[in-house]
């Protein structure tokens, strides 16, 4: 898991509520050009006002979920219409994604278990 831009390696623990947006994805077969989009995405999204942190994991069989954390909702709104992010989500609908979904959920509440060294 990455555990870029803030988020623990389980998640955003910090001041409630917050937003997440899920992003899942399964993948085609072609995949070029693909790494280097994710990357300029991720490090065009780190940079937006209100974005808190990430995590993605992808397994062998194509399936992924990159989680985003953001401050408001207005800026998840403001992040979709950002021009360089509707081309490369254009480029993903041609290219890289057999199918997608994606989720926005506010969080109230977050919980966190630690077992003791």
């Amino acid at each position: 898991m990455n555990n870029e831009h803030g988020a623990t390696e389980f998640g955003l623990v910090g001041e409630v509520p917050y937003y997440a947006t899920i992003f899942t994805t399964r993948m085609t077969s072609n995949l070029d050009g693909y790494d280097e989009m994710a990357d300029r995405m991720a490090e065009l999204v780190s940079a937006r006002e209100g974005f808190l942190g990430m995590q993605s994991a992808r397994g062998d069989d194509g399936l992924g979920i990159t989680v985003c954390y953001w401050r408001t909702e207005e800026d998840i709104i403001a992040w979709r219409a950002d021009l360089e992010h509707e081309n490369a989500q254009d480029e993903g609908r041609s290219r890289w994604y057999a199918q997608y979904t994606v989720e926005v959920a506010r969080v109230d509440r977050t919980i966190e278990f630690r077992r003791p060294s």
